[in-house]
């Protein structure tokens, strides 16, 4: 049992130390900074990267719910093609929208770091988000935004063919599952969405503002690097 223990302690600090050292005793709350994401990085791979180039065209310049309105660009995904890891977050915020590239604000440079702490790099992995064009100040988005946005983050899924899908925050847990539950009644178990692995965990602007939560994440981050190894 005290081995089993020390062991999780150490992992525990080997992922506190790659995503920030934010609960190294004494550590400063701010002391992770949200770095920022090269632009550079490859959208599309094969064998993935042709349904994927098919579903963007067939998104169009998409006007299918009211968020339209006031995007600067359709945050479509990034990464690998035909990556065995998929994150799914809620949707884009000010920074993502303006560079048309999702997690590449504070909680982008912590999703990077978290990806960093399971072995993989950002571009061996694909990020998207349920809704694609960013919501108003940040709200939630609405069900009929959901509704209207999904079938292409569906979409997205079956072309990658991932061996497991990580849902960082509530709204992609939930709606990729189809209930309504907290997230903490979910996380820290696996579900399958269409047959695929699904780990729910939270969403990396909420760990900044909670950085408490980053054992339960490091716990699900564990499940997800085994599943896509198998």
């Amino acid at each position: 049992m005290q081995e089993r223990l020390r062991r999780s302690f150490e992992e525990t600090l080997k992922f506190a130390s790659a995503s920030g050292a934010w609960i190294v005793p004494g550590e400063s709350k701010n002391a992770v900074k949200g770095g920022e994401i090269p632009s550079d990085l490859p959208i599309l791979a094969v064998p993935g990267g042709g349904r994927l180039t098919a579903i963007r065209e067939e998104m169009g310049d998409c006007k299918r719910c009211g968020l339209s309105s006031g995007r600067t660009h359709i945050v479509f995904g990034v990464g690998k093609g035909d990556a065995g890891i998929l994150f799914v977050g809620e949707g884009p915020g000010e920074e993502e929208d303006r560079r048309g590239e999702p997690f590449v604000g504070r909680a982008g440079g912590l999703l990077d770091k978290m990806i960093k702490a399971i072995g993989c790099k950002r571009e061996e992995v694909y990020i998207a988000n349920i809704v694609k064009c960013r919501p108003p100040r940040n709200r939630d988005p609405k069900v009929e935004e959901i509704a209207a946005c999904i079938p292409f983050l569906k979409a997205q899924i079956k072309a990658i063919n991932p061996a497991v899908i990580c849902a960082l925050g509530r709204h992609a847990a939930t709606s990729l599952l189809g209930i309504d539950a907290p997230l903490g009644r979910l996380r820290g178990q696996r579900h399958h969405f269409e047959g695929v692995p699904l780990i729910p965990t939270y969403h990396p602007a909420y760990l900044l503002r909670n950085p408490s939560a980053k054992r339960d994440v490091w716990r699900d981050l564990q499940l997800v690097r085994d599943l896509a190894a198998r």
